[in-house]
């Protein structure tokens, strides 16, 4: 029998609480749970939580983190008393805005499996009756949302926990981590030293302190939060008691920023109306000398008058009491406002589990517990990795900024394109003065600044043809950007790909580990370039590459991200025989498309770049002028063309040769908007939207990167007997006639009335003049023209299954 690993948990909070009982239902019983403060009112944010537990958000791991939490806290007692009750959760609306986009947030929970209902003012005010109903215009109702006691629910589960015999200690604040090399050792306390294999810390506001320890920098900020609780109300006299404190459904008035909750005869009002309050983790006040706990600051009434103002206004009852104790509570922001999961990069080891929300805490635990024991969580955690940032959105000033961004965002109504305006701009690629100068709309990602149209292309007379679309999806678009997708196919155009993630690989090595991390052939001759895949154990999809051999032994390779790196980083052979770079930062590409790109570039190099000298999916270095240049020949837009890297210096030279060039081939800018349209066109698949973890090539109509006769690579033995015919769900192309509702992802799909999936990515397809939609849907749905309807907004949309690729299905142009 396998040794046991020694755990240290570093928090008593729920989250660790609930990861001791999840590690140890699975068999892990060497469990140390160290606590700074008291067993188990520790004084940490889940020590004052008031506990709502609203599980529906645009994000399907978050909502699945919920969902799990509402699963287990409602099935946990404490002494005879209850850890959760499901009361239900009302979000009401009193703008025409929100009541649109409470429509849209029971797509969200239909799409994930949530039931829900969308009430009228007198339905919300029969659920909560201190509603006054002239004042909303309906509301968003999810009978299994409910109120979680943390400190129970904590406590619960770590006596399950101990049952099985892990260890929690009091009063063992952390001072040290020891290391031996690139491992964790022990965790050193002011009492004593506990030898550990795998650390985890779950001391949330307290992270960055324990980060330091190790050297790591965890993108968290403490922020406060005002909760109030009013005198006892009239209205609630004798309608609770001290054993269940509530009997309606929890309410959140997002319109103001408010949400309330019931305390027997009193009510509890959180509000996030306020001005940022964080606060350093060193400033946070150790347990023996804080006035109160650690966690709660004092309250300061002058930020709450707007919010008890707008509390009275929604529920009159509130004018026969007043604010009688508050606080302003601490708990952790981050930059994107998703927790922080995952293994420090440096250390093994060394994992986080930080900024968690009660809501989330059982889910959260469950994914760590199975990353832990099994070696990946069941689910897709990719948007809540720790090492999801680049460098850039890990420093003090970025991190302080967002998170404070966060914060003002709880509540708002935010479009899945709305970038944060600050701090902007900050990654810029060589090409962005000429962008500049052709009124270029920059919208962000991943700290990068990314045209998604150029106002300079308004002139052009492609932009009558484009459709006008509905209003949601107007925002953050403009027709030009239809039209800069239709001269793309008529002439050439010109993308900036600067943004996307380059690495290079090397080393006598190299070609042996990219064979044996991905799923397609590489030992193929210099100049080749292959479209490849990185798998999870269980043969799940973590990532798409486009990996090009440059030479015998250096190979440069097209990630999607961070993720990647720190995936094939922990994975390189310790004999130093490959070595990894990311080179994004000092290079630059121009995806130059169209069926007039040979005509542009040929003239400006004497390398062959005809069909038969440089076939598609081949690689060349070459000039272009006097730039030197990487040449791919690849297309993510299915037209004949290349993608062009040189090195950042020699950046702006390639625009100014390529744009001189094109001007007697009508060549245009062309941005990100026009770029998703045309690839949705092609049915080319973006990781982390269309595809993740959760997918398998085969499901995901990626069996043609997979050669399972290669030999060995990681994840191949979860594909035997695997096929795309005996999978039971797929990834689907939907067309919708309806030019007007042009539908953003995320929306869930019906058929035969009953919602068997939801939307992923969606775009107008300005070439076939439809509207796309990919979705999953169960492989009996997804045959071509059977007939299904997406819920936007609350209205149902017509759309059919199509074949794919919907433009130039034999690969002509781009084979051109």
């Amino acid at each position: 029998m396998a040794t046991q690993p020694r755990v240290v948990l570093i928090g008593a909070g729920i989250v660790g609480c609930a990861l001791a009982d999840e590690l140890t239902a699975r068999g892990w019983t060497d469990i140390t749970v160290l606590e700074q403060g008291p067993l188990f009112a520790t004084g940490g944010s889940s020590s004052h939580a008031p506990g709502l537990v609203f599980q529906t958000t645009g994000c399907k791991t978050m909502t699945s983190f919920a969902k799990y939490t509402v699963e287990k806290y409602t099935a946990l007692t404490l002494d005879d008393q209850w850890c959760f009750q499901q009361l239900g959760g009302l979000e009401v609306a009193t703008t025409p805005e929100r009541w649109t986009d409470l429509k849209r947030r029971h797509g969200w929970a239909t799409s994930w499996g949530v039931e829900a209902f969308l009430r009228d003012p007198e339905e919300c005010a029969r659920l909560h009756p201190l509603l006054d109903p002239a004042k909303i215009l309906g509301g968003f109702h999810i009978p299994t949302d409910g109120l979680a006691k943390p400190l129970r629910a904590a406590e619960a589960q770590a006596r399950r926990a101990m049952e099985r015999g892990a260890k929690f200690l009091a009063h063992h604040k952390v001072t040290g981590i020891e290391r031996t090399g690139r491992r964790v050792k022990a965790v050193v306390t002011e009492h004593d030293t506990f030898a550990a294999d795998i650390v985890v810390s779950c001391v949330g506001m307290w992270g960055q302190r324990i980060g330091r320890m190790v050297d790591l920098d965890i993108p968290l900020v403490p922020m406060a939060h005002q909760y109030a609780k009013t005198a006892p109300l009239p209205a609630l006299k004798g309608v609770n008691d001290d054993l269940y404190e509530m009997s309606k459904p929890l309410l959140r008035h997002q319109d103001a920023d408010l949400y309330f909750r019931e305390h027997v005869d009193r009510i509890g009002i959180g509000a996030y109306g306020h001005r940022p309050m964080p606060i350093s983790a060193d400033d946070i006040l150790d347990f023996d000398v804080a006035p109160t706990m650690p966690s709660e600051i004092a309250f300061t009434p002058e930020d709450f008058e707007t919010s008890w103002d707008a509390a009275v206004d929604l529920l009159p009852a509130l004018g026969d009491s007043k604010v009688e104790e508050g606080i302003n509570g601490l708990f952790s922001f981050t930059p994107d406002g998703n927790p922080l999961l995952g293994e420090h990069p440096g250390l093994d080891g060394f994992w986080v589990a930080e900024a968690v929300w009660i809501t989330h805490s059982a889910g959260v635990a469950r994914a760590m517990a199975e990353w832990l024991v099994d070696g990946q969580p069941g689910i897709d955690l990719h948007g809540c990795d720790l090492n999801r940032f680049e460098d850039v959105q890990r420093s003090p000033g970025y991190v302080h900024e967002r998170s404070c961004q966060s914060f003002v965002e709880v509540y708002d109504i935010l479009h899945p394109l709305q970038p944060a305006q600050r701090p902007r701009p900050l990654r810029t690629s060589p090409f962005h003065e000429r962008q500049v100068e052709l009124g270029a709309v920059f919208l962000e990602a991943s700290g990068w600044e990314r045209p998604h149209w150029y106002e300079a292309n308004a002139n052009l007379p492609e932009v009558a043809e484009i459709p006008e679309r509905n209003e949601w999806a107007s925002r953050f678009w403009s027709p030009i950007a239809g039209a800069e997708a239709l001269v793309a196919r008529k002439r050439v155009a010109m993308f900036d790909m600067t943004p996307l993630k380059r690495l290079e690989v090397s080393g006598p090595e190299a070609l042996t580990f990219l064979q044996t991390m991905t799923t397609n052939q590489l030992d193929r001759k210099p100049g080749a370039v292959v479209y490849t895949l990185l798998l999870d154990e269980d043969g799940g999809v973590r990532s798409d590459l486009t990996i090009a051999r440059l030479g015998e032994n250096r190979f440069q390779v097209g990630a999607n991200g961070p993720l990647d790196l720190d995936w094939l980083r922990r994975r390189l052979p310790p004999n130093g025989g490959v070595h990894i770079a990311d080179i994004t930062p000092g290079t630059c590409c121009i995806g130059l498309w169209g069926p007039e790109a040979r005509n542009l570039l040929q003239p400006l190099t004497k390398d062959d770049f005809s069909h038969e000298a440089m076939g598609y999916f081949k690689a060349k270095q070459t000039f272009i002028g006097d730039v030197p240049v990487t040449a791919m020949r690849l297309s993510y837009v299915g037209e004949l063309g290349w993608e062009l890297y040189t090195t950042a210096d020699m950046g702006r030279r390639l625009w100014d040769t390529l744009w001189e060039a094109g001007q007697e081939h009508g060549v245009i800018a062309a941005g990100r908007s026009a770029f998703t349209s045309m690839r949705l066109e092609k049915g080319y698949r973006s990781w982390g939207a269309d595809v993740t973890t959760e997918h398998d090539p085969f499901e995901a109509g990626l069996g043609f990167a997979v050669r399972m006769n290669k030999g060995y690579f990681h994840g191949r033995k979860a594909l035997e007997g695997r096929a795309e015919d005996t999978v039971t769900r797929k990834l689907s192309c939907l067309t919708i006639d309806d030019d007007y509702q042009v539908v953003m992802g995320s929306e869930p799909v019906f058929f035969d009335g009953n919602a068997v999936g939801y939307v992923t990515s969606a775009a107008r397809g300005y070439s076939i003049g439809k509207n796309i939609a990919y979705a999953w849907l169960p492989a009996e749905v997804a045959v071509v023209g059977t007939p299904v309807e997406i819920e936007y907004f609350g209205e149902r949309v017509q759309a059919v299954v199509a074949a794919e690729p919907l433009f130039d299905p034999e690969m002509k142009r781009i084979r051109s």
